[in-house]
């Protein structure tokens, strides 16, 4: 059986891949050369997981401890800007595809490493969230893209309810992998639906001017 730091370190890994993936193929959509698209990919991949841990007290920031997820990101980078033709509306979805995957591994990792340093659960869940959308939104901003997390696509609101989903499988005592999985699947599935179904959260009736009245 696979321990439970052993499958943390593979989804790390697995987020950091699919995340630089999202960066290159934006970045070659946006027509940057190798050495902006391995900019792009590396700052997408590893843009949360830094601020998370800058924000966590004595935390290291885990890509100066083990530099495996930037060597895994440079490569996905690399072959990613020399392999897929990032044209039309198949390289949109599997950017989509990709940032769903890895708003998901990033969440609810972000969640366990916060529990696991003594973090309130509140507070973890929010770190999750920062850990699964920062980096997308720091690709977004270099690409000149207006970030997913500030349009109308449920995105942040799938990364909480991921994190909550966490939060609430701990009573039920499963072994670890099982919980980190399903709560990554409820990121990743919650995210796929709301782009299937376009769905999003309530935004003012058009037409209302907040200040009338005053």
């Amino acid at each position: 059986m696979i321990r439970g730091l052993d499958i943390l370190h593979l989804f790390g890994l697995l987020g950091s891949a699919v995340f630089a993936f999202s960066g290159a193929l934006e970045a070659g959509r946006k027509k940057m050369d190798v050495f902006g698209a391995i900019v792009v990919a590396l700052v997408t991949a590893l843009g949360g997981g830094t601020l998370r841990d800058l924000l966590l007290p004595g935390k290291p920031v885990f890509w100066v401890t083990d530099p495996q997820p930037v060597i895994a990101a440079t490569v996905v980078a690399v072959l990613t800007f020399y392999t897929f033709r990032p044209l039309g509306t198949a390289s949109r979805r599997a950017l989509l595809i990709a940032d769903a995957a890895g708003l998901a591994f990033f969440t609810v990792l972000g969640v366990e490493k916060s529990l696991a340093c003594g973090i309130s659960p509140l507070i973890s869940v929010m770190m999750g969230t920062i850990t699964g959308v920062v980096g997308g939104i720091i690709r977004d901003i270099l690409c000149n893209t207006i970030p997913m997390v500030l349009q109308r696509e449920i995105y942040a609101t799938a990364s909480l309810a991921g994190g909550v989903m966490y939060l609430c499988l701990g009573p039920l005592h499963l072994i670890p992998a099982e919980r980190t999985v399903i709560a990554i699947l409820t990121v990743f599935l919650l995210r796929l639906l709301a782009l299937r179904l376009n769905l999003a959260l309530p935004k003012p009736p058009e037409g209302r001017d907040s200040a009338e009245g005053l």
